[in-house]
């Protein structure tokens, strides 16, 4: 095989990377085919082979791998049905609704070899690969404190009005923490690992017509016994994305395209616990960093999985690794539900009883209202 026979169904999002593809953006992929019930979107790309289903597609036999990017409920059914029939897998955040569902997904890649990966493109960004190089390096010694207020996913009305399925529990299975939040779920766990627990609030249709959560705040709990808060809105504009670490050696701020890292010459707890300097203060250094840009984001990420299904490359994120943002955001919303503390590992079947629980008591009446919503949407989930 010389290239990737890529297939795309959900031209949504999906529609970004059929342009990358077509725009040279990576190399070794030919557009093989699209699927997408919307005819409309299908006719944005006359010269690509296209299907009504995705089940259509995958018999077809014009394509060696397929990207899902299509809602959310669809992502286990789809990629099992791909997984059987042989073909490499990518599937857009999150790797499913909740974690029983992820698990069944994960379940079916017994050909171990297919290539089986999942978008998580801010992996690729020079910014938390730096982040992750200060941890990791031990620079920043234990981590201590994490806070990270992620508020910058200003939607309006007609937005969540623009398709029927959306901010449902039945035809997406949440709001903020499923949609806009799995890049940042996924780097949390990516830098510090999964928690021991979490306790979080939120407020459901806070600041839109909608039934799913719109705001969020979650109080974490480390194994090391490192703390953190998560904060994450959709209603609050300007909004705000900022991400704080402490650790023994220093402490570490991302937000507002730099990185402003003050190092201590030695750690705190030699003076936060001495009683012969009383009001002394470590001696630090501060360092600045920047990047000219974001890196190759969704087109590395295409990019790394053609070169792993034709070269053997390791993969940025693998599709296991997106089992732990669909597990934090499930917590999270059990928290919110219940009023308690939720631990990990998630109760995943408990969750998914929770959640079509809320469907069955679902109230909502949601009629798209088709109004042409004209933003880029896209652009918002830079950083």
């Amino acid at each position: 095989m010389k290239k990737v026979k890529l297939g795309i169904v959900g031209l949504g999002m999906g529609g970004v990377h059929a342009r990358n593809i077509l725009d040279g953006k990576v190399r070794d992929v030919e557009l093989a085919a699209l699927a997408d019930t919307d005819s409309a979107r299908r006719a944005q790309f006359p010269e690509i082979p296209s299907f009504a289903t995705a089940d259509e597609m995958i018999a077809s036999g014009a394509i060696d791998a397929i990207l899902v990017a299509t809602p959310h409920y669809f992502h286990t059914p789809i990629g099992i049905a791909a997984l059987k029939a042989g073909l490499h897998v990518l599937m857009e955040k999150p790797l499913a609704v909740h974690k029983a569902d992820a698990e069944r997904l994960l379940a079916a890649h017994a050909g171990k070899k297919l290539v089986f990966g999942a978008v998580f493109n801010q992996r690729t960004d020079p910014y938390y690969l730096k982040i992750r190089e200060l941890i990791r390096s031990g620079d920043l010694g234990e981590i201590r404190r994490v806070n990270w207020v992620a508020t910058h996913w200003f939607r309006t009305e007609a937005y969540y009005a623009s398709s029927g399925w959306r901010a449902t529990w039945a035809g997406e299975g949440g709001g903020v923490l499923l949609n806009q939040c799995p890049h940042n779920l996924d780097m949390l766990q990516w830098l510090f690992g999964l928690p021991v627990r979490v306790r979080a609030h939120a407020g459901f249709g806070r600041y839109h017509q909608i039934e799913v959560e719109d705001d969020v705040t979650t109080y974490i709990e480390f194994t090391n016994g490192a703390t953190g808060v998560f904060i994450a809105s959709t209603g609050e504009a300007p909004g705000t994305n900022r991400l704080e670490i402490v650790g023994e050696r220093g402490r570490l701020v991302y937000e507002d395209g730099k990185i402003v890292f003050r190092q201590n010459a030695v750690g705190m707890t030699r003076f936060s616990r001495t009683a012969t300097e009383p009001f002394a203060l470590p001696a630090t250094t501060e360092s600045t960093f920047t990047f000219p840009d974001h890196g190759p984001q969704h087109a590395g990420i295409v990019q790394n999985f053609a070169d792993a299904i034709l070269r053997g490359a390791p993969l940025i994120a693998p599709a296991a690794e997106g089992l732990h943002s669909v597990e934090l955001a499930n917590a999270m919303l059990m928290s919110a539900w219940t009023s308690e503390s939720v631990p990990f590992p998630l109760d995943g079947q408990r969750y998914e009883q929770l959640l079509n629980q809320q469907i069955a008591t679902s109230t909502i009446k949601k009629v798209q209202k088709n109004i042409p919503v004209t933003t880029d949407w896209q652009k918002s989930f830079r950083p």
